[in-house]
Protein backbone atom coordinates (compact mmCIF):
# COMPACT_ATOMS: atom_id res chain seq x y z
CA UNK A 1 0.00 0.00 0.00
CA UNK A 2 1.52 3.56 -0.46
CA UNK A 3 3.63 4.68 2.47
CA UNK A 4 0.68 7.25 3.48
CA UNK A 5 -0.63 8.78 6.74
CA UNK A 6 -3.21 5.98 8.04
CA UNK A 7 -5.17 6.51 11.02
CA UNK A 8 -5.75 3.69 13.55
CA UNK A 9 -9.24 2.82 12.02
CA UNK A 10 -7.86 2.90 8.57
CA UNK A 11 -5.28 0.06 9.80
CA UNK A 12 -7.84 -2.19 11.48
CA UNK A 13 -10.07 -1.96 9.09
CA UNK A 14 -7.37 -3.16 6.65
CA UNK A 15 -6.21 -5.86 8.65
CA UNK A 16 -9.64 -7.39 8.69
CA UNK A 17 -10.71 -7.03 4.93
CA UNK A 18 -7.02 -8.81 4.23
CA UNK A 19 -8.01 -11.20 6.32
CA UNK A 20 -11.15 -11.73 5.04
CA UNK A 21 -10.07 -11.76 1.19
CA UNK A 22 -7.18 -14.10 1.81
CA UNK A 23 -7.00 -17.49 0.25
CA UNK A 24 -5.75 -19.20 2.91
CA UNK A 25 -5.67 -17.84 6.78
CA UNK A 26 -2.50 -15.69 6.93
CA UNK A 27 0.13 -15.52 8.98
CA UNK A 28 0.81 -12.64 10.55
CA UNK A 29 3.80 -11.72 8.37
CA UNK A 30 1.80 -12.06 5.44
CA UNK A 31 -0.54 -9.96 7.05
CA UNK A 32 1.59 -6.69 8.08
CA UNK A 33 2.94 -7.38 4.43
CA UNK A 34 -0.10 -7.22 2.87
CA UNK A 35 -1.43 -4.05 4.46
CA UNK A 36 1.95 -2.29 4.56
CA UNK A 37 2.78 -2.19 8.79
CA UNK A 38 5.62 -3.16 10.86
CA UNK A 39 5.07 -6.92 11.88
CA UNK A 40 4.83 -5.20 15.46
CA UNK A 41 2.30 -2.70 15.02
CA UNK A 42 0.08 -5.29 12.49
CA UNK A 43 0.25 -7.77 15.98
CA UNK A 44 -1.21 -4.59 18.38
CA UNK A 45 -3.74 -4.10 15.87
CA UNK A 46 -4.70 -7.57 15.61
CA UNK A 47 -4.89 -7.94 20.10
CA UNK A 48 -7.43 -5.68 19.57
CA UNK A 49 -9.41 -7.49 16.62
CA UNK A 50 -9.27 -10.52 18.38
CA UNK A 51 -10.57 -9.49 21.26
CA UNK A 52 -13.54 -7.73 19.59
CA UNK A 53 -14.34 -10.48 17.41
CA UNK A 54 -13.59 -9.28 14.67
CA UNK A 55 -10.21 -11.69 14.01
CA UNK A 56 -10.26 -15.35 15.12
CA UNK A 57 -6.95 -16.01 15.46
CA UNK A 58 -6.44 -20.57 15.14
CA UNK A 59 -2.66 -21.02 16.05
CA UNK A 60 -0.74 -18.66 14.18
CA UNK A 61 -2.83 -17.87 11.85
CA UNK A 62 -5.92 -15.69 11.35
CA UNK A 63 -9.10 -16.01 10.32
CA UNK A 64 -12.57 -13.81 10.21
CA UNK A 65 -14.27 -13.60 13.10
CA UNK A 66 -17.62 -14.12 14.57
CA UNK A 67 -18.12 -10.26 14.63
CA UNK A 68 -17.39 -10.34 10.65
CA UNK A 69 -19.94 -13.36 9.86
CA UNK A 70 -22.48 -11.61 12.11
CA UNK A 71 -21.97 -8.39 10.05
CA UNK A 72 -22.76 -10.35 7.07
CA UNK A 73 -25.48 -12.19 8.11
CA UNK A 74 -27.31 -8.61 8.60
CA UNK A 75 -26.29 -6.88 5.81
CA UNK A 76 -27.78 -9.87 3.98
CA UNK A 77 -30.96 -8.30 5.63
CA UNK A 78 -30.52 -4.64 5.90
CA UNK A 79 -28.22 -4.19 2.97
CA UNK A 80 -29.09 -0.90 0.63
CA UNK A 81 -29.84 -3.41 -1.66
CA UNK A 82 -31.96 -5.62 0.71
CA UNK A 83 -34.27 -2.58 1.24
CA UNK A 84 -34.18 -1.50 -2.53
CA UNK A 85 -35.16 -4.85 -4.14
CA UNK A 86 -38.69 -4.22 -3.61
CA UNK A 87 -38.63 -1.49 -4.90
CA UNK A 88 -36.65 -2.20 -7.96
CA UNK A 89 -39.01 -4.95 -8.75
CA UNK A 90 -42.07 -2.93 -8.80
CA UNK A 91 -40.24 0.13 -11.04
CA UNK A 92 -39.55 -2.84 -13.23
CA UNK A 93 -43.02 -4.15 -13.15
CA UNK A 94 -44.64 -1.34 -13.76
CA UNK A 95 -42.47 0.36 -16.63
CA UNK A 96 -41.44 -3.17 -18.07
CA UNK A 97 -37.97 -1.81 -18.26
CA UNK A 98 -34.40 -3.07 -16.75
CA UNK A 99 -33.93 -1.62 -13.74
CA UNK A 100 -31.03 -0.96 -11.72
CA UNK A 101 -29.84 0.66 -8.34
CA UNK A 102 -26.25 2.29 -8.22
CA UNK A 103 -23.97 3.65 -5.45
CA UNK A 104 -21.68 6.70 -5.78
CA UNK A 105 -17.92 5.85 -5.94
CA UNK A 106 -14.78 8.27 -6.12
CA UNK A 107 -14.63 9.17 -9.87
CA UNK A 108 -17.68 6.83 -10.81
CA UNK A 109 -20.79 4.96 -10.16
CA UNK A 110 -20.82 1.02 -9.33
CA UNK A 111 -23.77 -1.07 -10.46
CA UNK A 112 -24.93 -2.94 -6.96
CA UNK A 113 -28.32 -4.87 -8.20
CA UNK A 114 -29.90 -5.03 -11.57
CA UNK A 115 -33.94 -6.29 -12.39
CA UNK A 116 -33.91 -7.06 -15.99
CA UNK A 117 -36.92 -8.42 -17.17
CA UNK A 118 -36.30 -11.31 -20.50
CA UNK A 119 -37.58 -9.71 -22.84
CA UNK A 120 -34.43 -7.49 -22.73
CA UNK A 121 -32.05 -10.18 -22.43
CA UNK A 122 -30.13 -8.55 -25.42
CA UNK A 123 -29.19 -5.36 -23.04
CA UNK A 124 -25.68 -5.91 -20.68
CA UNK A 125 -26.95 -5.96 -17.28
CA UNK A 126 -23.27 -4.41 -16.26
CA UNK A 127 -23.97 -5.74 -12.71
CA UNK A 128 -20.87 -4.93 -10.63
CA UNK A 129 -19.54 -2.19 -12.95
CA UNK A 130 -17.77 1.00 -12.41
CA UNK A 131 -19.72 2.97 -14.87
CA UNK A 132 -18.36 6.86 -16.08
CA UNK A 133 -20.40 10.06 -15.57
CA UNK A 134 -20.08 11.09 -19.29
CA UNK A 135 -21.83 7.24 -20.57
CA UNK A 136 -24.69 6.94 -18.36
CA UNK A 137 -27.65 8.02 -16.82
CA UNK A 138 -27.46 6.69 -13.65
CA UNK A 139 -24.02 8.20 -12.79
CA UNK A 140 -24.93 11.67 -14.07
CA UNK A 141 -27.81 11.78 -11.71
CA UNK A 142 -25.25 11.34 -9.02
CA UNK A 143 -23.33 14.00 -9.93
CA UNK A 144 -25.71 16.40 -10.38
CA UNK A 145 -27.20 15.96 -6.78
CA UNK A 146 -23.77 16.35 -5.40
CA UNK A 147 -22.68 19.71 -4.13
CA UNK A 148 -20.51 21.51 -7.30
CA UNK A 149 -17.30 21.13 -5.42
CA UNK A 150 -17.94 17.66 -4.96
CA UNK A 151 -18.13 16.71 -8.83
CA UNK A 152 -14.85 17.20 -9.70
CA UNK A 153 -12.80 14.01 -9.84
CA UNK A 154 -16.05 12.61 -12.02
CA UNK A 155 -15.45 15.65 -14.20
CA UNK A 156 -11.26 15.00 -14.70
CA UNK A 157 -12.63 11.10 -15.30
CA UNK A 158 -14.27 11.98 -18.51
CA UNK A 159 -12.30 14.78 -19.64
CA UNK A 160 -9.01 11.45 -19.23
CA UNK A 161 -11.21 9.73 -21.50
CA UNK A 162 -11.10 12.16 -23.89
CA UNK A 163 -15.06 13.83 -23.41
CA UNK A 164 -15.89 17.32 -24.13
CA UNK A 165 -16.43 19.21 -21.17
CA UNK A 166 -17.78 22.96 -22.59
CA UNK A 167 -20.31 23.53 -24.92
CA UNK A 168 -24.25 22.35 -25.63
CA UNK A 169 -23.39 18.19 -25.96
CA UNK A 170 -20.29 19.23 -22.64
CA UNK A 171 -20.51 17.31 -19.90
CA UNK A 172 -20.89 20.80 -17.53
CA UNK A 173 -24.02 21.36 -19.26
CA UNK A 174 -25.20 18.01 -18.93
CA UNK A 175 -24.86 18.15 -15.44
CA UNK A 176 -26.33 21.56 -15.32
CA UNK A 177 -29.67 20.14 -17.12
CA UNK A 178 -30.10 16.98 -14.78
CA UNK A 179 -29.41 19.29 -11.72
CA UNK A 180 -31.94 21.67 -12.62
CA UNK A 181 -34.62 18.93 -13.45
CA UNK A 182 -33.53 16.04 -11.27
CA UNK A 183 -33.30 13.70 -13.92
CA UNK A 184 -30.67 12.17 -16.09
CA UNK A 185 -31.32 10.87 -19.70
CA UNK A 186 -28.62 9.26 -22.31
CA UNK A 187 -29.41 7.75 -25.66
CA UNK A 188 -27.03 5.11 -27.01
CA UNK A 189 -23.57 6.77 -25.33
CA UNK A 190 -22.59 2.91 -24.14
CA UNK A 191 -24.34 1.06 -26.20
CA UNK A 192 -26.77 1.22 -29.72
CA UNK A 193 -29.67 1.29 -29.44
CA UNK A 194 -29.86 1.48 -25.59
CA UNK A 195 -31.26 4.71 -23.46
CA UNK A 196 -31.83 5.06 -19.92
CA UNK A 197 -33.50 7.71 -17.36
CA UNK A 198 -31.46 8.11 -13.94
CA UNK A 199 -32.71 9.50 -10.68
CA UNK A 200 -30.66 10.37 -7.54
CA UNK A 201 -31.87 8.84 -4.20
CA UNK A 202 -31.21 12.31 -1.49
CA UNK A 203 -32.00 11.83 1.51
CA UNK A 204 -29.67 15.45 2.64
CA UNK A 205 -29.45 17.93 0.04
CA UNK A 206 -25.80 17.34 -1.91
CA UNK A 207 -25.02 13.92 -0.59
CA UNK A 208 -26.65 11.44 -2.67
CA UNK A 209 -27.31 7.62 -1.57
CA UNK A 210 -27.82 6.26 -4.36
CA UNK A 211 -28.90 6.57 -7.86
CA UNK A 212 -32.05 4.24 -9.83
CA UNK A 213 -32.22 3.78 -13.15
CA UNK A 214 -34.81 2.66 -16.28
CA UNK A 215 -33.01 1.39 -18.95
CA UNK A 216 -34.35 0.02 -22.52
CA UNK A 217 -34.55 0.14 -26.41
CA UNK A 218 -34.09 3.91 -27.25
CA UNK A 219 -37.36 3.88 -29.02
CA UNK A 220 -39.28 2.88 -25.85
CA UNK A 221 -37.71 6.19 -24.20
CA UNK A 222 -38.94 8.61 -26.35
CA UNK A 223 -40.19 11.71 -25.91
CA UNK A 224 -43.69 10.61 -25.91
CA UNK A 225 -43.08 8.10 -23.30
CA UNK A 226 -40.34 10.06 -20.76
CA UNK A 227 -42.82 11.76 -18.65
CA UNK A 228 -44.52 8.84 -17.74
CA UNK A 229 -41.02 6.69 -17.17
CA UNK A 230 -40.18 10.28 -14.86
CA UNK A 231 -43.34 9.71 -12.83
CA UNK A 232 -42.72 6.52 -12.03
CA UNK A 233 -39.14 6.61 -11.50
CA UNK A 234 -39.84 9.68 -9.31
CA UNK A 235 -42.04 7.70 -6.83
CA UNK A 236 -39.35 4.95 -7.11
CA UNK A 237 -36.85 7.13 -5.72
CA UNK A 238 -38.83 9.13 -3.22
CA UNK A 239 -40.02 5.68 -1.83
CA UNK A 240 -36.38 4.51 -1.66
CA UNK A 241 -35.49 7.61 0.00
CA UNK A 242 -38.54 7.36 2.76
CA UNK A 243 -37.12 3.66 3.65
CA UNK A 244 -33.40 4.53 4.00
CA UNK A 245 -34.49 7.97 6.19
CA UNK A 246 -36.69 5.62 8.37
CA UNK A 247 -40.48 5.83 9.67
CA UNK A 248 -41.20 9.87 11.24
CA UNK A 249 -37.67 11.30 9.31
CA UNK A 250 -39.07 14.32 7.45
CA UNK A 251 -39.87 14.40 3.62
CA UNK A 252 -36.75 13.43 0.96
CA UNK A 253 -34.78 15.99 -0.32
CA UNK A 254 -35.22 15.77 -3.67
CA UNK A 255 -32.39 15.76 -6.14
CA UNK A 256 -33.26 19.04 -7.92
CA UNK A 257 -35.77 22.07 -6.86
CA UNK A 258 -36.82 22.30 -10.28
CA UNK A 259 -37.53 18.78 -10.66
CA UNK A 260 -40.98 18.64 -11.40
CA UNK A 261 -40.31 20.58 -14.46
CA UNK A 262 -41.43 18.56 -17.86
CA UNK A 263 -37.72 18.80 -19.15
CA UNK A 264 -35.35 16.56 -18.37
CA UNK A 265 -31.59 16.70 -18.51
CA UNK A 266 -30.67 14.58 -22.30
CA UNK A 267 -26.88 13.31 -22.89
CA UNK A 268 -26.61 12.33 -26.42
CA UNK A 269 -24.15 11.57 -29.16
CA UNK A 270 -23.29 14.59 -30.48
CA UNK A 271 -22.62 12.50 -34.11
CA UNK A 272 -26.33 11.27 -34.22
CA UNK A 273 -28.22 13.99 -36.04
CA UNK A 274 -31.50 11.99 -35.95
CA UNK A 275 -31.93 13.18 -31.97
CA UNK A 276 -34.07 15.58 -31.09
CA UNK A 277 -33.14 17.59 -28.55
CA UNK A 278 -35.15 19.49 -25.76
CA UNK A 279 -35.40 23.34 -25.90
CA UNK A 280 -32.86 23.43 -23.25
CA UNK A 281 -30.06 21.62 -24.24
CA UNK A 282 -29.01 24.03 -26.49
CA UNK A 283 -28.07 26.08 -23.28
CA UNK A 284 -24.64 27.00 -22.61
CA UNK A 285 -25.37 27.65 -18.51
CA UNK A 286 -23.27 25.26 -16.65
CA UNK A 287 -21.29 24.99 -12.91
CA UNK A 288 -18.06 23.85 -13.38
CA UNK A 289 -17.78 22.12 -10.23
CA UNK A 290 -14.31 21.28 -10.35
CA UNK A 291 -12.92 23.34 -6.71
CA UNK A 292 -11.42 20.52 -4.83
CA UNK A 293 -10.07 22.96 -1.75
CA UNK A 294 -11.73 21.94 1.53
CA UNK A 295 -13.64 24.68 2.91
CA UNK A 296 -11.25 27.46 5.04
CA UNK A 297 -10.81 26.37 8.56
CA UNK A 298 -11.33 22.78 7.76
CA UNK A 299 -9.13 20.58 10.58
CA UNK A 300 -6.71 18.16 9.85
CA UNK A 301 -8.23 14.59 10.14
CA UNK A 302 -5.01 13.31 10.95
CA UNK A 303 -5.24 11.88 14.77
CA UNK A 304 -2.49 10.04 17.44
CA UNK A 305 -2.58 7.16 16.56
CA UNK A 306 -3.83 4.55 19.94
CA UNK A 307 -1.99 1.08 18.08
CA UNK A 308 1.31 2.93 19.22
CA UNK A 309 0.79 2.25 23.02
CA UNK A 310 2.90 -0.06 24.47
CA UNK A 311 1.30 -4.11 23.56
CA UNK A 312 2.91 -7.49 24.10
CA UNK A 313 5.57 -8.42 21.54
CA UNK A 314 4.13 -10.10 18.51
CA UNK A 315 4.60 -14.19 18.76
CA UNK A 316 7.26 -15.61 16.65
CA UNK A 317 5.40 -17.96 13.81
CA UNK A 318 6.18 -21.84 13.10
CA UNK A 319 7.23 -22.95 9.25
CA UNK A 320 5.26 -21.75 7.13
Amino acid sequence: MPAETRTAVDKALDLVEAVARADRPPRLTDLAEEVGLHRATAYRVLVDLVRRGWVLRAGDRYLPGTAVLRLSSSAARNSLGALARPVLDTLSERTGMMVNLQVPEVDRSRVIDVVRPDRLAMISRLMGEALPVHRFAGPLALVAALEPADRAPYVRAAEADGHPLDGPDGLLADIDRAARTGFAVEYGRNEQPVASLGRAVVTRPGAPVCAVTVVGLAAEIDENRLGLLQESLREATDELARILSGPGSPAPASPSAASTSPSIGVARPASDPTDSVPADATSADSASGTGTSPPHGTPSTAAADPTAATSPSPPSEGPA
